[in-house]
């Protein structure tokens, strides 16, 4: 049961670090960003393919972060100048495109083989069976400090204008705020997290390929934010955890019903489905987001 509880908290905990970044591009500056995975996996692939030709961990990393911020900004800056959805079917098309380049790029990426055998940070320091708890203190450690970042960041002045620019973007361009500039800036920061979370998955997973990075990855991201509350950084993170310890506690109820693993899956897709649809009627802000927060053209 340890073992297990530690998987859902290192699961949890990556996944809230993933939906943080969505949470700032959305919750705070209204982007409508559909393809979040993509830049999951450019950290993940980048964070590997420089580790195993011998670049130090922490560069590979930040390597990682650098050029999923920057692909971000590109998509940022060739897309929000005009409407939203714009955003949102650009970033849906990279997403699926970069898959199927990292699925077909095989004498890079190993194609559907995928990568493993790469070093993972401070794996000397204990048995690698109990690997998976210094992970877990890490990832956690990860996440307070990203949430700690975002927090500073969105209670300063520049939170609050990519707020003023989510709830009415005219009356911020009536006071002088480059609104594109601001917007391109959460699109470089949320990208450059969702890139540190794809680092640390790819370390807990030991192996990699173009399987795990699917669209539905950044709708569970979107889950979160909504079910947690969207502009809410603590209820990002308790999305998360609920999330996960739905798709892991009723993985037990397989052996009570006499449904196979996929019509077990789906209930669950079903399931999560009534109770988002029950959310929005009862509580739309979420379960700590904040009424007076919703913009009315959001």
């Amino acid at each position: 049961m340890l073992d297990y509880a530690i998987t859902i908290m290192l699961t949890a905990g990556i996944y809230a670090i993933f939906a943080l970044g969505l949470n700032l591009q959305w919750g705070y500056a209204g982007l409508l960003n559909f393809g979040h995975v993509a830049f999951m996996a450019i950290g993940a692939y980048t964070t590997i393919l420089l580790s195993l030709n011998a670049v130090p961990l922490p560069l590979a990393i930040l390597a990682g972060m650098i050029l999923a911020g920057a692909t971000g900004g590109l998509l940022g800056m060739a897309t929000l100048k005009l409407r939203e959805d714009y955003l949102a079917i650009v970033t849906i098309g990279f997403s699926e495109i970069l898959r199927f380049l990292l699925l077909n790029w095989s004498w890079l990426t190993k194609g559907s083989f995928g990568l493993y055998g790469f070093p993972r940070p401070f794996q000397d320091l204990v048995a690698p069976q109990n690997y998976n708890i210094l992970l877990a203190v890490l990832v956690l450690l990860v996440l307070a400090a990203v949430y700690a970042l975002l927090e500073i960041l969105n209670s300063s002045p520049w939170g609050r204008v990519l707020k003023s620019i989510r709830d009415d973007e005219m009356v911020s361009l009536s006071l002088g705020k480059n609104a594109f500039h601001y917007k391109v800036q959460a699109m470089i920061l949320g990208s450059s997290i969702a890139a540190l979370s794809g680092s640390l998955l790819a370390f807990y997973l030991q192996y990699i390929n173009p399987m795990n990075f699917q669209p539905i990855e950044t709708f569970y991201a979107w889950i979160m934010v909504i079910m947690g509350g969207s502009g809410n950084n603590r209820g990002t993170i308790v999305g998360a955890f609920l999330l996960w310890g739905f798709f892991s506690g009723t993985r037990f109820l397989e052996g009570y019903l006499s449904f196979g693993p996929s019509a077990a899956s789906a209930t669950r897709m079903v399931f999560i489905g009534a109770m988002l649809t029950a959310l929005m009627l009862y509580r739309p802000q979420g379960l700590m987001g904040r009424k007076e927060e919703l913009a009315i053209g959001r």
